[in-house]
């Protein structure tokens, strides 16, 4: 008969759609079983050769066609299905299951009866109703038993999610002191910093889930801790007027051994996976004059934020490619006077001459008067 191979190639779809199935795999692997039981019918139909095509064999073989697209479709949905929407629709799929099992068993029954095709004892318990019932009902169990525990981890999930994302959206009023144990040095043993200066050495850690630059000052302890911490509270004062995406976060000051010969004293900020601008220009990464066009873009943002504070504008003072930091995405970042007093304050003194490091950037009003008061219009210059 012509027509089973059609029924034969939807039976494969299944078999194939069963290795996809993400969501009720019980009651869909149950489906499988009761179409496997029909295929070997099928098969006998077409080993036999007994059967002739009658108007009514036609019917019957469209039924089951009908019924195999309708367990086809069941299981592609639950191939695609996300577990929100299996929680969603929990009773509607429990219909659909119920719809495709009496089908099923329509279909058994026809074949059967109709064309007096003999059977298995393993075929006919497949389709006895009391089995079928009780397979039905423990496979529904299961099923519900793992929708719980995956809406329980997907609560728990998002439980710390929202506790990830309250710590990360801290605001910027809340720079503050930091503990030493709070913070995560990376690597933790041996400490390693990825960067070292005449005053300091910086190393890559970890804040409150973000990822982040401790600043440890060298020959710190001859300070006074209180003196520091004053001028530190001043300026977060300041600080919390530059809140945007291109300018370097602050997290605030750490001072390890307080009072003590021994005192350390880091900043923590926010770190740059690429460095400084200077660095991505001097490497061998190519950019497309697109993201140089988005790079720009985000230093004048930067400088903008600096300038039209609400109050009391800022200018930086000293904008280079070597302050303006990169991240991951290749956002610019304006650093270098964050806590600049503080910092200040706990530098040892480095003699060079910052006017002339400087110098090829400068205004020409500045050029011609060096004591010339430095403004917004110089810096925009630069």
């Amino acid at each position: 008969m012509e027509a089973i191979e059609p029924i034969l190639t939807i039976v494969k779809g299944i078999y194939d759609l069963l290795e996809t199935v993400k969501a009720n795999k019980k009651r869909s692997q149950r489906i499988c079983d009761r179409v496997k039981a029909l295929e070997k019918i099928i098969r006998s139909i077409q080993t036999q050769k007994k059967v002739v095509e009658t108007a009514d064999v036609k019917s019957i073989i469209e039924d089951l066609t009908v019924t195999l697209n309708g367990a086809q479709n069941l299981l592609e949905k639950h191939a695609c299905s996300n577990w929100m929407k299996r929680a969603i629709r929990k009773g509607y799929y429990e219909e659909e299951f119920n719809h495709v099992n009496e089908r099923l068993n329509d279909a058994f029954q026809n074949l059967s009866l109709t064309l007096n095709v003999e059977h298995e004892d393993t075929i006919h318990k497949v389709f006895d109703k009391v089995t079928q019932k009780m397979e039905d009902e423990e496979d529904k169990r299961k099923d519900e038993e793992e929708l719980l525990d995956k809406m329980t981890s997907l609560q728990n999930d998002v439980t710390e999610i929202l506790s990830l994302l309250k710590m990360q959206k801290m605001p910027y009023d809340e720079i503050r002191k930091i503990k030493l144990s709070e913070l995560k040095f990376i690597p933790d043993l041996p400490k390693k910093p990825f960067m070292t200066t005449e005053s300091a050495e910086v190393f890559k850690g970890e804040f409150q889930g973000f990822p982040v630059a401790i600043k440890k000052y060298l020959n710190s302890g001859q300070f006074i801790s209180t003196e520091v911490e004053t001028i530190f509270k001043k300026e977060i004062q300041t600080m919390n007027r530059f809140q945007s995406p291109n300018i370097l976060r602050m997290f605030g000051i750490c001072i390890n051994n307080e009072n003590t010969p021994q005192a350390e004293f880091l900043v923590v900020m926010e770190y740059c996976e690429k460095g400084s601008l200077r660095e991505v220009l001097d490497s061998r990464c190519e950019l497309s004059w697109t993201r140089k066009a988005h790079m720009c873009l985000d230093v004048a943002q930067g400088i903008y934020r600096l300038h039209q504070a609400e109050q009391n504008f800022r200018v930086h003072g000293s904008i280079s490619s070597s302050k303006l930091l990169v991240d991951e995405a290749y956002r610019v970042k304006l650093g270098g006077f964050e806590v600049s007093k503080t910092e200040t304050s706990l530098q040892k003194s480095v003699k060079k001459n910052a006017q002339e490091s400087t110098l090829c950037y400068a205004a020409p009003e500045m050029l011609d008067n060096l004591n010339n008061k430095f403004t917004k219009e110089c810096e925009i210059y630069r």
